[in-house]
């Protein structure tokens, strides 16, 4: 585990995260981008990864498959290198998440995409 995963949370990942955990997906895409804009460090790949699944929530929203798919493959190998947590995110149980979410959205495909299940929508946790 690197040095940066013992930080504590910037305040603007915080506020991201409560925002996709409100599913306020379009904002924490900007609260996340800004933070994942600033950031110099490997631990941006962090926040992009929160953010890309994030955005993915907003493809399905928009009935978007093909982003929502992409999003939900590219967030997660975002979040691999910083499994089991870091900066108190639980990045193992968001993987578990957003492949839960991903085998529901390619279960559903293009045209049924309408009928996700907003049960699933992520909830990222911080452990401490």
């Amino acid at each position: 585990m690197s040095d940066w995963c013992l930080e504590p949370p910037p305040r603007a990942l915080l506020e991201g995260i409560a925002q996709l955990n409100r599913g306020e997906f379009f904002q924490q895409h900007e609260t996340l981008e800004d933070l994942w804009r600033e950031e110099r460090r490997d631990v941006r790949r962090l926040y992009q990864g929160i953010l890309q699944i994030g955005v993915a929530l907003y493809h399905i929203q928009r009935r978007n498959h093909h982003g929502a798919v992409y999003m939900l493959t590219c967030g997660p190998a975002y979040l691999q290198p910083f499994r089991p947590t870091c900066q108190t995110v639980d990045v193992d149980d968001l993987l578990v998440q957003a492949a839960t979410i991903r085998n529901a959205v390619e279960r559903l495909g293009r045209d049924e995409l309408h009928r996700f299940d907003w049960a699933l929508a992520p909830q990222v946790h911080l452990v401490t």
